[in-house]
């Protein structure tokens, strides 16, 4: 990778807060990649989708807190929830890809990729009526075994991906890569933009959301975000879930232990989580911070 940062950005004035990019990757309980050794994919039809009236309830928390959002959403939703798509876009929030159907990237040929990438993004655009320009991998999918997967991004008119987590984790992660917004292939290709990380014992930790955000203290949270905000001057990127402010949600029998933890941790304290933290920090959309939108 020809690794290139892009220009430094303005700080803000004394006083002022950055904005960080809040962003909610748009599927259903039964579609997380922890899932998938217990839940058929066949099966998603017939399962009962509660998407909709979660989003419902996250589009009134940003309301209320005035907070714009980029929402990567599965082209399989989208199919399905058309009105939800446009509630989103009506709102005012950014509509980016997330795939069709939570295929990984690294679990994907590059023919497969291309398509699924090119698909989910016409079909988001037809439903939603403006531009997508930003795509995450479900899961985090690419890595260095896959990383003509961003040229891929690149030649199918995407401007930015959400798709490299700089950690080491044991489903994805690529610690060695750089922890803020950079241009794998210089500055004329595609810019990735990490989801936030802080550097402590020389190790990269989690610091913008996920199964984490619900496991730790959320006063820790805030001050990991706030550390990057003052002391790296760089805006924080956070990601959630739909199902994550979801208790009620059906829960599939014959769990793993492990995929029944991460899932479940604090899931009954999630939204008054975020309804912390959309008043502890200035948030926007990722194609504003990022790409300088208008």
């Amino acid at each position: 990778m020809k690794m290139t940062a892009p220009a430094a950005r303005p700080r803000p004035a004394p006083g002022e807060k950055i904005r960080n990019a809040m962003t909610c990757d748009v599927e259903d309980y039964f579609q997380v990649s922890a899932f998938a050794p217990y839940i058929d994919r066949a099966s998603w039809p017939t399962r009962e989708c509660r998407v909709e009236a979660n989003m419902e309830r996250i589009l009134a928390l940003y309301e209320r807190h005035g907070v714009r959002a980029t929402f990567f959403t599965l082209g399989w939703i989208a199919e399905r929830y058309p009105a939800m798509v446009r509630r989103i876009v009506d709102a005012g929030h950014e509509l980016a890809s997330h795939g069709y159907g939570h295929l990984r990237a690294s679990d994907q040929s590059r023919a497969e990729f291309d398509n699924d990438i090119r698909s989910s993004k016409a079909l988001l655009e037809d439903i939603g009526g403006q531009a997508v320009v930003g795509y995450r991998a479900p899961s985090f999918s690419i890595g260095h075994a896959n990383l003509w997967a961003l040229d891929a991004l690149h030649e199918a008119g995407y401007q930015y991906s959400s798709s490299i987590y700089p950690i080491a984790h044991d489903h994805y992660g690529m610690p060695d890569a750089p922890r803020f917004a950079f241009y794998p292939n210089g500055p004329d290709g595609l810019l990735e933009v990490p989801i936030t990380t802080v550097k402590m014992a020389g190790r990269n930790l989690p610091a913008g959301g996920g199964g984490y955000f619900r496991l730790l203290p959320y006063a820790l949270s805030r001050w990991m975000m706030e550390k990057v905000n003052r002391e790296d001057g760089e805006p924080a990127l956070f990601y959630f879930h739909p199902w994550e402010v979801d208790p009620g949600q059906p829960r599939p029998e014959g769990l793993g232990a492990k995929a029944r933890f991460r899932h479940y941790v604090n899931i009954d304290r999630m939204e008054r989580r975020l309804e912390q933290l959309a008043r502890d920090f200035k948030w926007d959309r990722m194609d504003r911070i990022f790409l300088d939108k208008p």
